[in-house]
């Protein structure tokens, strides 16, 4: 019975992997319209409320070590945690100080057993990546301007595995049938691929539904990365497990994390 905190990735990642996306009905102390396990330090909840739900989600979820945020802006940077933490790049010292120290980024990768990578959406797409031997990982936030930016193939590259080596995993986002975009996106991505065009369904002048899961396979696909797992989730029609801005406008965040379990890694 899946727990009903978070949704656990399905993907045939190794066995040291953990990886999953909080529900929005989780354990947590927020009130509506954050209700109840809310994220995001920025979303306009209460901010005891939040860092009480990231204490009881490392409790609940036996974190390894230290949960690393990241301050998302919608673009390519991808912070190298392994770097920052030899350089003194990262030094939190209290929750409430964490998001303040984080990286200015947009993913990040470590090869560290302790270090728990996280992403905050609530409709943008959630992207977890990992090799074969269960020694690297990495994650990125992936809204329609950073996919259109490159976001998924600049983590790739800041990643020391080959993509042929990694696997991916597509969590909760705004699905095909919900999504409507305008012109300036659709232009984003179909003046770089004209194959792009085949993620869009026209709804109205200028309006398109757009498939973020299948634009964000072209673009794995074109960076060498092709066993893809997850997709199929929609964050604005499923109101009950995941927030959505789109939908609500005033709303929480959910949380995707990965990380490896050191005594399980391959060739540890």
């Amino acid at each position: 019975m899946a727990d009903p905190a978070w949704l656990t990735a399905d993907w045939p990642a190794p066995e040291n992997i953990r990886a999953f996306t909080t529900l929005r009905s989780g354990p947590g102390v927020s009130s509506p319209p954050f209700d109840r396990f809310n994220f995001g330090l920025n979303s306009g909840d209460a901010l005891p409320a939040v860092i009480e739900n990231r204490r009881r989600l490392a409790d609940l979820a036996q974190l390894p070590g230290e949960l690393y945020w990241l301050q998302q802006v919608h673009g390519t940077v991808v912070a190298d945690i392994d770097a920052l933490l030899l350089g003194g790049g990262i030094d939190p010292s209290t929750a409430e100080d964490r998001t303040a120290a984080s990286p200015m980024a947009d993913a990040s990768r470590t090869t560290r057993p302790d270090a728990v990578l996280a992403i905050l959406t609530a409709d943008c797409l959630p992207l977890l990546l990992c090799n074969s031997r269960g020694t690297e990982i990495a994650a990125a936030h992936a809204g329609w301007r950073g996919l259109a930016a490159g976001v998924l193939e600049a983590t790739v590259r800041t990643m020391r595995s080959t993509p042929g080596d990694l696997l991916a995993w597509l969590g909760p986002a705004a699905g095909p049938q919900a999504y409507e975009i305008g012109a300036e996106v659709r232009a984003a991505f179909v003046a770089r691929d004209a194959r792009a065009e085949s993620a869009f369904t026209a709804t109205r002048p200028d309006h398109w539904r757009v498939d973020l899961y299948s634009l964000a396979r072209m673009r794995l696909a074109e960076a060498g990365v092709t066993r893809v797992y997850g997709d199929g989730l929609c964050t604005i029609s499923d109101s009950a497990r995941f927030f959505s801005h789109r939908r609500d406008q005033r709303s929480g965040r959910m949380a995707t994390l990965i990380w490896m379990s050191a005594q399980d890694a391959a060739g540890a």
